[in-house]
């Protein structure tokens, strides 16, 4: 129990200087945008416009199991694992009560871990792998995506640091799983194709 004491403890530290010491008028609106949902909609207009550029079957795919990651990050994330480990966010913690600076409302009581943490390194981690086996490119901006996000969510007083930690490496266990699901449906398909050539290449 001495370890958890001191992870805890060391946690609520990077908390505090990351959400108060850090702190500025100017940041705070920016931190509050990069967290938005709607900040993001152009991103998610690109990656279908990418998907569709490719051949079809591949593009929806691609769509399809887009969705597949994100509804298993956020349902294993919010449903089940937090209900689990009860964590309380900082807004709720009697430890944090002078830390907080209430710029965003408080949301749901728990926080281990963070939903937006395990849904955007879940898409960054699908995505990035999915463009590197199809075009053979390295996005390596999508980390930067995921990672910028997650931060703003410690910033604003949403998580503690090891909850983003917690949920970044869900997302990425996720992610990889569904790309290998991904691979085995491409592979699959390809090879009716070479059994039969007469069927449309996927």
């Amino acid at each position: 129990m001495y370890f958890f004491d001191w992870l805890d403890h060391i946690d609520k530290i990077a908390f505090t200087f990351i959400h108060r010491d850090m702190s500025a008028r100017w940041l705070d609106f920016f931190m509050l945008l990069l967290r938005n949902q709607y900040t993001w909609i152009p991103l998610y207009i690109f990656m279908l416009y990418w998907a569709f550029r490719l051949d079809r079957p591949t593009g929806l795919k691609f769509v399809c199991l887009t969705l597949l990651t994100f509804a298993i990050t956020d349902f294993t994330s919010g449903t089940i694992l937090k209900y689990h480990f009860e964590r309380l966010r900082p807004c709720y913690d009697e430890d944090m009560t002078t830390v907080i600076r209430g710029i965003i409302g408080c949301g749901g009581k728990y926080s281990f871990p963070s939903s937006h943490a395990s849904n955007h390194f879940g898409l960054a981690t699908f995505w990035y792998l999915t463009v590197l086996h199809v075009k053979q490119q390295k996005w390596h901006w999508l980390w930067f995506w995921a990672f910028a996000i997650c931060f703003a969510q410690v910033y604003v007083g949403k998580h503690f640091p090891l909850d983003i930690v917690g949920g970044a490496v869900l997302g990425m266990v996720a992610g990889l799983c569904v790309f290998k699901l991904f691979e085995a449906w491409v592979k699959r398909d390809y090879d009716k194709y070479l059994k039969n050539p007469s069927l449309s290449l996927p």
